[in-house]
């Protein structure tokens, strides 16, 4: 009798095991499935992912540039922005085995169309400071709109999310370039995106954006009011835009 009951008990163990263990695969089985569906990219994604690896890379090359040549705050914060974005874009690519298209070197890029615009804004950088802060809001200006692009152009949630945290450091560079314009009484009229687009991004406050899965606490307080309060003594020693680092830039 003992010895029926622990067959019994064998049996009845066997089986729990076996129905959990094949419970506990298909249930793995299902959140591999929707782990691939997110990463998964179409030929069109795959394509814009790298054009904007290297665009992203653009902004970064030319503000380090303008960062070495005029010492200025402004170039010398987004250059670090910049290199965030573009570690995102080569994290995407290497998930999904692409090949990255960046050069390791500086001002150089595989797209043709873009080493021809990064050699057109250094020249048009290099006459001034005034100049090269208005290569900075032009940059960002067909950043953003080649963003919203980009984003009718896929459903892929992660790529989505990149393309959205992007755009929030876009907005908030441009926000920090034509402010800095304007403390000099230069006007910058956009370019690519619409003059509606564009003023609703001026007349914003400074975002605090997602930073690629980072938590920015850095600037989270700067609005546009305190975008233009750094003016102080414009000429005077240091920088030259007055006491401190008061513009909003990032990130």
């Amino acid at each position: 009798m003992k010895t029926f009951f622990y067959t019994i008990l064998f049996a009845l163990t066997l089986t729990f095991s076996y129905s959990f263990m094949s419970n506990k695969g298909n249930l793995l089985n299902s959140n591999l499935k929707v782990t691939n569906s997110a990463t998964t990219l179409n030929d069109r994604e795959i394509v814009l992912l790298k054009h904007m690896r290297e665009e992203e890379k653009l902004a970064r090359d030319v503000y380090q540039h303008f960062a070495d040549k005029y010492d200025f705050f402004v170039f010398k914060n987004i250059v670090e922005s910049e290199q965030r974005h573009m570690d995102r874009m080569l994290v995407l690519l290497n998930e999904n085995q692409i090949p990255d298209p960046a050069s390791t070197e500086n001002g150089v890029f595989n797209n043709s169309d873009l080493q021809k615009l990064y050699n057109q804004l250094i020249a048009q950088g290099d006459v001034s400071l005034t100049e090269a802060l208005k290569v900075g809001a032009t940059i960002e200006d067909l950043d953003i709109k080649d963003l919203m692009t980009y984003k009718n152009d896929t459903s892929n949630p992660l790529l989505l999310d990149a393309l959205d945290n992007l755009t929030c450091g876009s907005r908030n560079h441009m926000r920090a370039f034509v402010g800095q314009l304007e403390l000099k009484d230069v006007t910058y009229s956009p370019q690519f995106i619409s003059a509606e687009v564009f003023k609703s991004i001026i007349d914003g406050d400074h975002e605090k954006c997602g930073q690629m899965g980072q938590k920015n606490t850095k600037n989270a307080n700067c609005n546009k009011t305190n975008k233009k309060a750094n003016k102080g003594n414009g000429n005077g020693n240091g920088n030259g835009n007055g006491n401190g680092k008061g513009s909003c830039i990032n990130k």
